[in-house]
């Protein structure tokens, strides 16, 4: 028969300190070509760089004309290259597919491809979407849709309103002058 130790249970649980292993993550790295970007952080972001370089192109416009705008644009243009690049290789493609950026409405796949799960050829993941990001993603597209109503709908009302006052004057009866 085996001797056993007196005072401790051979039916306890073991007293070492397991962990669970955690999954690596790895950093948003938003000026740059290399890593990964998920779906949701790619559309609040290059939403997010659009609109904050056209405010800024609209003031460098009137601080040193034209030129300012055009400094934007390729602003514009070089951050969304960057951004395109990292969601690539978020669905573990070559970044060279982000030329598609030049094509009108085809650049919307970049939205819709789901990226990889885990580890890929461009690295870990980036870190799990928070409310903000989610909530950002959603209302910057939302703002742009009603920007883009309000620019349609706003001159088509100023129209209405010239034609309805003309219309009115036309059918007030002229008074004949008093002597």
């Amino acid at each position: 028969m085996a001797t056993a130790t007196p005072g401790v249970n051979p039916y306890a649980k073991p007293n070492a300190a397991v962990a669970e292993a955690a999954e690596a993550y790895q950093e948003v790295k938003l000026f740059s070509t290399s890593g990964r970007i998920g779906r949701v952080r790619y559309i609040a972001y290059g939403m997010g760089i659009y609109i904050l370089f056209a405010i800024l192109g609209v003031l460098l416009s009137l601080a040193i004309g034209q030129a300012g705008m055009i400094v934007a644009w390729i602003g514009i243009i070089i951050l969304g290259f960057m951004l395109t690049i990292q969601r690539c290789h978020d669905f573990n493609t070559t970044g060279w597919l982000s030329i598609l950026v030049l094509v009108p409405l085809v650049n919307l796949i970049f939205w819709f491809i789901p990226g990889t799960d885990g580890e890929n050829d461009y690295g870990a993941p980036t870190p799990p979407n928070g409310t903000g990001m989610i909530i950002a993603a959603l209302i910057v597209p939302i703002i742009a849709v009603v920007g883009i109503i309000a620019a349609v709908a706003l001159p088509a009302y100023q129209d209405y309103q010239k034609r309805a006052q003309q219309k009115m004057q036309m059918q007030q009866p002229q008074q004949m002058p008093k002597r």
